[in-house]
């Protein structure tokens, strides 16, 4: 398409803006390594969009369908007209020839969502329409296109449907328990994919400023004036680095049942990602193409999933995460660490007790995390 707008590649009346378009470009280049190296392996697999495909009629995605087209307000030129120009905006940019359907649902919880086997849907809810500006909603569009794209539609019908079946099949001990570990495993694997939708939603909407409101936003309401990105990103940092190894338990066992990060680890990774060289360089129209997603090696995939990893928890400063750096390291006592990262869990020692061997009483330094 030109850019007056004039149609190309089946796009029209899509709006001339001063955004950079990425031709071609391959969803591996936003995508969260961890969430790279899984959709890298799966594509691998030969028949793999066949058996998932065959699997449709197993899953409820005709109803869904038929529950948006019958109960919600799908998103055209005469509907919606303004989302309907961000979702074809952000198709356009990212080049995906499609452009999905798109429906509007009365429900006043902000969220929206990509799903899909054969062909996905993007479904907002009024309460996300209502809550958010013009660029906060056009990175959010972005955001559910980068799912389409990189098929993270497909993954997620499967999880609402082992949900499902885990609800209705928890009378059986062995059998919800082998759903639930998949289950487990797909939600890690989901939340890894949301921060490569929000990196999807800002090469879209290119104004990171809009991306970090619309987390404040979804995180605390529509009182912008009352929130400050800065103040919140800080959450980021005290979140991450707080407490001592009983939060780092308790931090897990809160993000276990979720299938979206927490808001303001979002904000901090995406700021993150928008500050490094790899998102210059997509800017600058130095990216992976679609043309060259054959010859990706699965074994690249993984080590780069592995480094990311490794890099993770290296930097972060959660109490649980430096003890297994440095254990990594090679840093030794571990049962004294571990007993004083759990302190407030056991009775404490008596006062009149000899300081152990490592304690700082004794004078040396305290190597606690």
């Amino acid at each position: 398409m030109s850019e007056d707008g004039h149609e190309q590649n089946g796009h029209e009346n899509v709006p001339s803006r001063q955004r950079r378009r990425f031709p071609g470009i391959s969803s591996r280049t936003y995508e969260h390594p961890a969430d790279r190296s899984a959709l890298v392996a799966l594509r691998k697999l030969s028949g793999f969009d066949t058996v998932f495909k065959a699997l449709s009629g197993l899953l409820p995605e005709r109803s869904l369908r038929l529950l948006f087209l019958s109960d919600s307000v799908r998103v055209s030129e005469a509907q919606f007209s303004h989302l309907n120009d961000m979702l074809r905006d952000a198709c356009y940019i990212l080049d995906l020839e499609k452009v999905p359907p798109m429906y509007v649902t009365q429900d006043p919880q902000p969220n929206a969502m990509c799903i899909g086997l054969d062909e996905p849907i993007i479904v907002v809810t009024t309460g996300l329409v209502e809550l958010l500006d013009e660029e906060e909603m056009r990175a959010v569009v972005g955001h559910e296109v980068g799912h389409a794209l990189s098929g993270h539609a497909v993954y997620r019908t499967i999880l609402l449907f082992l949900t499902n079946l885990a609800l209705r099949v928890a009378w059986i001990p062995l059998g919800n328990l082998a759903i639930m570990a998949i289950v487990t495993a797909l939600r890690e694997w989901f939340r890894k994919s949301e921060l490569s939708a929000d990196r999807a939603g800002l090469l879209v909407g290119q104004d990171l400023q809009a991306s970090m409101r619309g987390l404040m936003k979804i995180a605390g309401g529509n009182h912008l004036h009352e929130m400050n990105v800065d103040a919140f990103l800080e959450q980021a940092e005290e979140y991450d680095a707080g407490g001592d190894l009983r939060d780092s338990v308790l931090k897990i066992l809160n993000v276990l049942p979720r299938t979206h990060p927490f808001a303001v680890v979002r904000a901090a990774e995406l700021k993150k990602w928008a500050a490094t060289r790899d998102y210059q360089r997509i800017m600058d129209g130095h990216y992976p193409r679609r043309s060259e997603d054959k010859d990706t090696s699965v074994s690249d995939s993984f080590r780069e999933s592995a480094s990311s990893y490794a890099s993770d928890v290296k930097q972060s400063k959660d109490p649980l995460m430096k003890l297994v750096s440095d254990l990594a390291g090679g840093a030794g006592d571990l049962g004294g660490r571990v007993r004083r990262g759990f302190a407030g869990f056991t009775s404490s020692a008596p006062d009149d007790a000899p300081p152990r061997e490592g304690d700082p009483e004794d004078g040396r330094p305290d190597d606690s995390v």
